[in-house]
């Protein structure tokens, strides 16, 4: 066995960002005051908001990529981040309404379905502290994907008709699922 610092076995990740903004810095291995007798106490890392994904993402999320920008141009400069096989997409609230009846509309997007809905408090990013992902699903094309969305305190809509609870009405004249509502959290 080799004499090596834990540093130095850390694995690489040249394709990481240089740094991202660091929000909270947290210390030991369980929540605070408690008494760690599990050697962990010395632990310190660093929470961090997740960055920006540059593609190629993969099929089929570089073609569901491709046709969003298609479809959707006011996105083409839109923050996506693409991590453990799942894309979120970040939108501008007031493109919300008209990119959800797209992604319902298109018929090669067709996400038929708004699986959940979930919200989450960030004090830290002052301008954007709330956040709001809804998880749309195609039965179609049996694929994901996820929207977010965020607003400021002091105006804590994201749309008129929030897709969640009234999913826009399609030819059918039947409303789309949703199975959760959205709430504030705030994060660890």
């Amino acid at each position: 066995m080799s004499e090596q610092t834990p540093e130095e076995n850390l694995p690489t990740t040249p394709d990481a960002p240089a740094s991202k903004p660091v929000f909270a810095t947290k210390k030991g291995m369980w929540s605070r005051g408690s008494g760690d007798t599990s050697g962990y106490g010395g632990l310190k890392r660093e929470l961090v908001m997740p960055g920006r994904s540059e593609g190629p993402f993969g099929e089929p999320f570089d073609q569901l990529h491709g046709r969003v920008l298609e479809v959707i141009p006011a996105l083409a400069g839109a923050r996506v981040l693409f991590d453990r096989g799942e894309l979120t997409i970040y939108v501008p609230r007031e493109q919300l309404l008209e990119t959800v009846r797209t992604f319902r509309d298109d018929p090669f997007l067709r996400f038929e379905a708004c699986m959940s809905v979930s919200g989450v408090h960030y004090p830290q990013e002052t301008g954007e502290e709330l956040h709001v992902v809804y998880h749309l699903l195609s039965y179609t094309h049996n694929r994901r994907v996820r929207l977010e969305v965020t607003c400021p305190d002091e105006d804590p809509t994201s749309t008129r008709s929030a897709p969640s609870t009234r999913w826009p009405t399609g030819t059918s004249g039947r409303r789309g699922t949703c199975s959760a509502s959205s709430s504030r959290a705030t994060r660890p």
